[in-house]
């Protein structure tokens, strides 16, 4: 049960920073979808071999042949993961911590609702913002490439695609409403609901140069997100995706459970 009085005004106070993240992912995926060009594609590829380590540590790489491969290799890897990321870390901590920390969640609890509406409502909020943001991408990418490029790109592909990657930002989503929750600080709750998530990714970007980095991979959450295996039909691909969408619901449910337990000093 939520309290939508609460939902609206917080919905209404991701607006802001919804439209910028919107703006900037616009931006990309309109640049990036023009660039599918084979005489572009060539030049993209040279230059990958210029700087092979430093491209593959954000998820690129040459030799795509199809439009879907090519927004794998130059959307996937870096823009669609770090701004949603963003998004996830920055809304998270205000959710619950800047509350408890500012001394005004006895505001939210003065009148006659349960602390576990409040962490529904809270809850419900980060996600629908993220499910905002996947939906226009995914709206944005179709749009834009069957204008561009009639007929290229495979959307029952793309949707496959960009449901395991909702699963992915869901799960970075759970660690910082886990986090939220968890600390009344919001230091501590940014330096746990920010840290963790960004520690991974740069642990995915070490694994992606390959050779000792390698290993890398395995203590890293990201791996579990295969774009290519997905696109493939991979069953790892697929199960990686599904975890970490299990793996999102049980975090959430803890973070609702901490902030029903703990103490709140108010």
């Amino acid at each position: 049960m939520l309290n939508w009085t609460l939902y609206k005004r917080e919905v209404k106070n991701s607006v802001k920073m919804l439209v910028i993240f919107g703006a900037v992912i616009t931006m990309y995926i309109a640049i990036i979808i023009s660039m599918y060009d084979p005489e572009m594609m060539a030049s993209l590829d040279q230059f990958y071999e210029l700087m092979p380590e430093l491209m593959a540590s954000v998820g690129m790489s040459a030799g795509a042949t199809t439009l879907i491969g090519f927004m794998i290799s130059y959307l996937y890897g870096f823009i669609l993961l770090l701004f949603p990321m963003l998004f996830c870390i920055l809304r998270g901590n205000g959710l619950v911590a800047k509350y408890t920390d500012k001394g005004s969640m006895a505001t939210l609890l003065a009148a006659p609702v349960k602390r576990k509406t409040v962490a529904l409502t809270q809850m419900s909020v980060l996600i629908s913002g993220i499910l905002i943001l996947m939906i226009y991408a995914t709206g944005l990418e179709i749009i834009i490439a069957e204008t561009s490029f009639p007929g290229e790109l495979v959307i029952s592909e793309l949707l496959k695609l960009n449901a395991a990657l909702m699963c992915l930002h869901l799960f970075i989503g759970s660690i910082c409403f886990l986090a939220s929750c968890v600390f009344s600080d919001t230091k501590y709750s940014i330096a746990f609901g920010a840290g963790i998530p960004v520690l991974m990714y740069v642990l995915q970007m070490l694994a992606n140069t390959g050779e000792k980095a390698e290993a890398a991979k395995y203590f890293t959450f990201f791996t579990l997100f295969n774009a290519d295996g997905v696109v493939a039909g991979e069953s790892n691909a697929i199960i990686g995706a599904v975890v970490l969408g299990i793996e999102a619901a049980v975090l959430y449910a803890g973070g609702i459970t901490v902030f029903c337990k703990k103490d709140l000093h108010i």
